[in-house]
């Protein structure tokens, strides 16, 4: 046995490969699920305005109306249709659907470009 260290990583590390759509989705699945986690309380936070009356509402609304409150919201938005959209993927997945080269990519980029559309729908519609 050799003295010396091993300075080899052990698995392979974001640092090894060069990022691919797949690994960036995988991440940002992931990102976006903790993401909705987060923005639960958001939620929570706005239910329990309603639930204290009408006082609490109105400085709720002024809240969710700020830059902060405007960029939160349109964050959970995105990550919520992201988060929805590749999870349709997923399930096509599971159904053994989907695993050639081209159709990752290609499902990949309907993913992105199905939450930022989706997103942008929504916005508009309740703006």
């Amino acid at each position: 046995m050799s003295s010396q260290p091993n300075l080899r990583p052990l698995s392979p590390h974001l640092q090894v490969y060069k990022p691919q759509i797949t690994s960036v989705l995988s991440i940002t699945h992931r990102v976006t699920g903790i993401g909705l986690s987060l923005g639960i309380f958001f939620f929570l936070y706005w239910l329990g305005a309603i639930a204290m009356g009408a006082d609490s509402f109105a400085e709720a609304i002024i809240f969710f109306k700020s830059w902060f409150g405007q960029l939160v919201l349109g964050l959970c938005l995105l990550g919520f249709y992201y988060h929805f959209a590749n999870g349709i993927r997923h399930l096509a997945w599971d159904l053994g659907y989907g695993f050639s080269l081209r159709a990752v990519h290609v499902t990949g980029w309907t993913v992105v470009i199905a939450a930022v559309l989706l997103t942008l729908l929504t916005w508009m519609s309740i703006k």
